[in-house]
């Protein structure tokens, strides 16, 4: 679509990313882990399945979700529904007095959360009109940063009146409040009839698969950034449990340390681009690499807080890199005409990461639930494990990728 932006569907749009992250921060990140695993005294493997079950359902929901949003048109509908459906959920969760009922409460909310991205993601085109769709996308990744340190401050007092099941109704009211805008400011330009061709999705995705296949170099990406995001999820998932249950933090300081781990990511995610710039894609990935490896390290060795602290700014610079590299490499690696057709696979990657490494965790520490905090640093150990790995992987591939970025 052409013509001039509507500045108003652009901030719109930019600020639904400060509303989602809300939920993401405060609930995925901080007290639904904590709601279940101290306030119920919860098996890990417990916010694990829950995690991993709703993931699993919106891996297998994203060919259905794409082919409403691209084949009728119509996002903002589904959008809404689903955010209201994922805020209404969320803030039940606080009334839930068994574990059993918040847990599948929190799966709804984080179903429909995820879920409703994919039709998020899809009217950027229609918002930008094809004029900046990076700079309006980065204005998108800002506000979800900020998104994230406005939802543990304005929740905070709330929890320390109340208790950490005091934490999830304002986070809906917040989550709801700042999506308003998207749901009126936005308008679907071309709607079709709701008919969808449900098959031809999942024969599109099978033959994106097929496709993909041909580029070795790029499935190889692909599968050695799926381990890499298996790491990212699974420390956003658990970070939260191991400074309490290891290391002792209580809620606050554990807020303070997501606070800083999201400043250094904002601040990875300029400092890595510029590398990727600069000295290219290969470096730059190493750089990623090796903030994680070092990361995992610290927090598998850390026996206070000192050293614990370190960890928040080297874990935030990589979480803020890995998605600006590895974004780029795809971009280098695919033909112009299948960009958009890899990106869709390189996204379904990063679901079946929040599938497979939340698993893995909770896995560990069930099978080690006898052994106090040994289990969690052997749950870490896994993942630096997985790290290593895709450090040697990497460094097998690195040869076939090109080492200065072509994308500008």
């Amino acid at each position: 679509m052409t013509g001039r932006p509507d500045k108003r569907a652009i901030a719109s749009w930019a600020l639904y990313d400060f509303a989602n992250t809300i939920f993401s921060m405060n609930v995925i990140s901080l007290y639904f882990a904590l709601w279940v695993t101290v306030d119920h005294g919860g098996q890990d493997i417990l916010y694990s399945a829950a995690l991993s079950g709703s993931m699993f359902a919106v891996a297998i929901s994203v060919p259905v979700f794409g082919a409403i949003s691209d084949q009728t048109g119509r996002r903002v509908l589904p959008l809404t529904l689903l955010t209201i459906f994922s805020v209404v959920a969320t803030a039940l969760i606080g009334q839930a007095s068994q574990l059993w009922t918040g847990l599948f409460l929190f799966v709804i909310a984080n179903y429909c959360y995820q879920s409703a991205l994919v039709f998020y993601n899809g009217m950027l085109p229609d918002v930008a009109r094809q004029s900046n769709v990076g700079m309006i996308s980065g204005y998108g990744v800002a506000l979800g940063y900020m998104g994230s340190i406005a939802g543990l401050l304005l929740v905070k007092p709330f929890v320390e009146d109340g208790g950490r099941s005091a934490a999830f109704f304002p986070t809906a009211i917040l989550f709801l409040t700042f999506s308003i805008p998207c749901f009126f400011f936005i308008k679907d330009p071309n709607p079709k009839p709701f008919h969808v061709n449900i098959g031809k999705a999942f024969r599109t995705l099978r033959r994106t698969i097929v496709d993909a296949s041909h580029y070795h170099v790029l499935l190889k990406f692909i599968g050695i950034h799926f381990l890499i995001l298996d790491v990212v999820n699974t420390v956003i998932a658990f970070m939260s449990v191991y400074a309490n249950k290891v290391i002792g933090f209580n809620d606050k300081q554990i807020t303070s340390f997501l606070i800083l781990s999201t400043v250094f990511a904002m601040l990875g995610s300029w400092v890595i681009g510029g590398l990727v710039k600069y000295k290219g894609t290969v470096f730059s990935y190493w750089i990623v690499l090796w903030l994680w490896l070092t990361s995992l390290t610290l927090i598998m060795l850390s026996q206070g807080e000192t050293l614990f602290w370190v960890v928040g700014p080297l874990a935030g610079m990589g979480m803020g890199g890995v998605w600006v590299v590895s974004r780029t490499i795809i971009v280098e690696l695919s033909p112009s005409e299948k960009i958009g057709e890899f990106f869709g696979i390189y996204g379904l990657a990063g679901k079946m990461a929040s599938i497979a490494g939340p698993l893995l965790w909770g896995t560990v520490v069930w099978m080690l639930q006898d052994t106090q905090t040994l289990k969690y640093r052997a749950a870490v150990g896994s993942l630096l494990l997985i790290t290593i790995i895709t450090i040697i992987l990497f460094n097998k591939l690195q040869k076939q990728i090109p080492k200065h970025s072509t994308t500008g």
